[in-house]
């Protein structure tokens, strides 16, 4: 079956990758207007794509348009989301930045905040976390979690000295929408997939995109259809669920109804809904241990990774994150978030963590998946190697099962940070409600007819097939329950989540400068030689650098280092010169754990100047910058 094309023009601005300068004025992104808004089917780049995502659908449980207060009763759109990024920006400027740190596929800009109090000093002179929603289109809620946060600190500074100190002391990167091309197809069509819009050639047919499920009774919602075929069916209609919605598999010919999803032969080539939207996954795409694509590999022998991409960073929106943490190596703890399992998602995603991860690092992950089923009740936490993949293994055989081109991989292995990628949402797991000694779809269902009137289960209604006449069409709605709650749970899940990244923040590295020392060792004629000693303590749980932070080199050694004033350190004969070999501009003293105090010793010497002033800094790459003006004099032996 073929359409008639329509066209879709977007042009990509590039990616400004500067934290610390504002961008131009933003103007919110929307959906690009077609030359025909009734047509299936758009070009991009000369390549055939679909569908339009047209007509649009406005979901009751979705914000289109920002009100004046930001509540969580709802989902948001990518447009309300940066509004209230704007609003706050505006508003709360001292501690709050907004910037662009990236261009999606389709074009639209990826936004980030900074929080941090500017008159402390800037975000790149302080410890650093990082959390990101939205990689994922349709795992929208990872995104409310990450607004919720934002909201939280920014309303609470001030009043909550625990969040005041925070942002006085440390940087917080915000970004909620890591993929807004596929949350607006999301929140704007009926359509759902699985990660980017990158239209995929999945059916091998030389098209792309071209056989999306299809919303046949125009409730702009893609479900599931049923159909009687009592020669062929493999259904019936589940004799122990009165209301008639749930159904139960059977052997074939012995059933009523055939099942599948909302949908048509849109190609002719005897299947249906083969080749949705997409089909790239941004999750496999980092570059730590990344595979090549299925039927990329050329012996057939080797590992590949379904949804990799052409190559490693591939994508914009991938490529955004990880040149934002390597340009912005200060950053300690990470969390990428998705939907749903529900579990707290770390490394190594191809082995065991005690087979590849150092013990004293693996000792503070395990320390945080602790911290985090307190506070989530997620029933999982661990390593997606071995705990996710045998998470509902009740026999204890299963063995692992890898990952490639992971980012927790790439956030421990690469970059050498505390890195997870939760995932939120349970698909409504509950307890036994109707008490047959089981948790199934019959307690969903007295849970959703409490908690909504049944919404989250859309009754079957009964349209046309053009292959197969009457068929119905219904089921768990794809999108606020199946891939994300309902939005009566939504603040549940992205709070509890945002408590949990709150915590893993608290745990940041925290330099303090206990003591100076000043001490005389040398006085020949005019020339004296001093030695300056800064004390200084790690309040923090986290170390200055993970082992693997170390190995992979990713920070460097924590060091001390002496300013001297231009006045006094220019010129052949300068009056003030730091003690240094050639080519060295500090004193490496190597890396500063939870907890430790430390010392380090620089030498400078003057000559002809009396009670000169300079700065003595403490500079850590993941632990910040700490400084203090001494003065260089006899008459005092230290000063603190």
């Amino acid at each position: 079956m073929h359409r008639a094309f329509g066209l879709l023009l977007l042009v990509a601005a590039p990616a400004a990758l500067s934290a610390q300068t504002r961008p131009p004025a933003y103007e919110p992104a929307t959906v690009p207007a077609e030359a025909e808004r009734d047509s299936t089917y758009f070009v991009l780049r000369n390549e055939r794509h679909g569908p339009s995502f047209f007509p649009r659908v406005k979901h009751p449980e979705v914000e289109y348009v920002a009100g004046d207060r930001l509540t969580f009763d709802r989902y948001h759109t990518v447009d309300v989301m940066y509004t209230w990024l704007r609003r706050w920006a505006e508003k709360y400027p001292n501690i709050v930045e907004l910037y662009q740190v990236g261009t999606s596929y389709e074009g639209r800009p990826i936004m980030q905040l900074t929080l941090t109090n500017k008159s402390t000093g800037k975000a790149t002179d302080k410890p650093a976390a990082f959390f990101e929603g939205g990689r994922h289109s349709g795992e929208i809620t990872s995104s409310e979690s990450v607004l919720w946060l934002a909201q939280h600190l920014i309303e609470n500074y001030g009043r909550d000295p625990k969040i005041t100190k925070l942002l006085d002391t440390k940087a917080i990167y915000l970004r909620p929408q890591n993929n807004p091309d596929g949350s607006n197809m999301y929140l704007h069509s009926a359509q759902t997939n699985r990660s980017s819009v990158r239209p995929v050639d999945n059916d091998g047919d030389g098209l792309f995109d071209e056989d999306p499920g299809n919303d046949l009774n125009g409730d702009g919602v893609i479900t599931q259809m049923r159909w009687r075929d009592t020669k062929n069916g493999d259904w019936i209609i589940d004799p122990k669920d009165k209301s008639g919605r749930l159904m139960k598999r059977v052997e074939r010919g012995k059933g009523q109804y055939r099942m599948a999803g909302e949908g048509i032969d849109d190609d002719g080539d005897g299947r249906v809904d083969e080749d949705g939207i997409g089909g790239l996954d941004l999750h496999r795409n980092y570059p730590e241990n990344w595979r090549p694509d299925n039927g990329m590999e050329n012996t057939g022998r080797g590992w590949t990774q379904g949804g990799a991409g052409a190559f490693p960073l591939s994508e914009p929106e991938t490529r955004a994150t990880v040149l934002f943490a390597l340009m912005n190596p200060h950053i300690s703890v990470v969390n990428s978030m998705d939907t749903r399992v529900p579990m707290h998602l770390r490394p190594p995603s191809t082995s065991k963590s005690e087979e590849r991860m150092y013990p004293e690092d693996l000792a503070h992950y395990l320390h945080f998946d602790t911290v985090g089923v307190r506070i989530t009740g997620y029933p999982w936490a661990g390593d997606v190697f071995y705990t996710y993949a045998t998470r509902n293994d009740t026999t204890g055989t299963r063995p692992g099962q890898p990952l490639f081109g992971h980012g927790p991989d790439f956030g421990y292995f690469y970059y050498g940070a505390i890195w997870y990628g939760d995932e939120l949402w349970d698909g409504g797991t509950i307890e036994d409600l109707n008490g047959d000694g089981v948790k199934d779809d019959f307690d969903r269902l007295i849970w959703i007819d409490s908690l909504n009137n049944g919404r989250s289960f859309i009754k079957w209604t009964k349209t046309k097939h053009p292959e197969y006449g009457e068929v119905e069409v219904g089921g768990w709605h794809p999108k606020f329950f199946s891939q994300n709650g309902p939005p009566e749970v939504l603040e549940k899940w992205a709070s509890n989540q945002a408590r949990f990244n709150l915590e893993m923040a608290y745990a940041l590295p925290e330099l303090e400068l206990v003591d100076v020392q000043v001490k005389q060792v040398e006085k020949k004629g005019d020339s004296t030689t001093w030695e300056i000693t800064p004390t200084w303590r790690n309040n923090g749980r986290l170390p200055t650098a993970l082992k693997q932070a170390q190995l992979v080199k990713i920070v460097r050694e924590d060091q001390i280092r002496v300013e001297v004033p231009r006045a006094l350190a220019s010129g052949e004969n300068p009056k003030v010169r730091v003690l240094l070999p050639p080519r060295q501009n500090g004193v490496d003293v190597g890396y500063t754990d939870g907890g430790e105090t430390k010392s380090g010793g620089i030498r400078v010497q003057t000559t002809g100047v009396d009670a000169p002033k300079v700065t003595v800094k403490v500079l850590s790459t993941r632990g910040g910058v700490l400084s203090r003006d001494v003065v260089l004099t006899s008459s005092t032996a230290t000063q603190n």
